[in-house]
């Protein structure tokens, strides 16, 4: 029985530092996610709840400690071989582009990945339909409602088909009504397996649906 199937972690997070200017920002950080596990992280403003998100997807090297996903340690992988090897990210940053219309945003994604023409239509095709998005598809993103840009942000995050996801401020910026959409939609992706690592300043919400959360 290998590691993986004994301790039942995707991402395992041991001993995470960080400084910037020589103030520690992130300090000995421990995490774990399973398959299918929504979990939270959460703390103030100034916390280190991004750099930790950056030092997992790839975009900061710690100083200190390990980052292993799917058995295989990552610590030192570029982002890129990251996002191959199945870490999804939603940054809390604007990331589509608004002159360009749903699809198109979706396309853009694929088109970064070495897939023949006819299974990135197909892909763009499947991931409409689950978003539930077909009916946006020729709509300019700058014409989207707040939901309505969070959905296609998700959808954008999921086109390389991840095994792992963080979100960093999902339900920032958005109504009420837009929220219950995001939950719903996180939901759904633990309901097909997905470990989920989120942050939001929005703590009930999040509390709402994770299934345990890190302070």
């Amino acid at each position: 029985m290998n590691q993986k199937e004994t301790n039942g972690h995707l991402l395992e997070i041991k001993g995470l530092e960080k400084s910037y200017d020589g103030k520690k920002v992130v300090a000995g950080v421990d995490m774990n996610i399973k398959r299918g596990e929504i979990v939270g992280l959460l703390g103030p403003n100034g916390a280190g709840k991004t750099t930790t998100f950056y030092m997992v997807v790839g975009m900061l090297r710690p100083e200190r400690g390990s980052i292993i996903f799917d058995n295989k340690d990552i610590t030192r992988l570029p982002m890129y071989k990251r996002s191959r090897d199945g870490i999804g990210y939603l940054s809390q940053e604007p990331s589509i582009f608004r002159k360009l219309t749903v699809e198109e945003n979706i396309m853009a994604i694929l088109e970064t990945l070495d897939l023949p023409r006819s299974v990135r239509k197909k892909r763009l095709e499947e991931l409409l339909r689950e978003l539930n998005i077909v009916r946006l598809a020729k709509k300019k993103a700058y014409m989207l409602s707040g939901g309505e840009r969070r959905r296609l942000e998700i959808t954008r995050a999921l086109v390389t088909n991840p095994l792992f996801i963080l979100l960093d401020e999902p339900f920032s910026g958005i109504d009420p009504i837009a929220v219950a959409d995001a939950q719903e939609i996180i939901s759904e992706l633990k309901r097909k397996g997905l470990g989920i690592l989120l942050t939001d300043h929005n703590v009930r919400e999040t509390l709402e649906i994770t299934d345990r959360s890190y302070i």
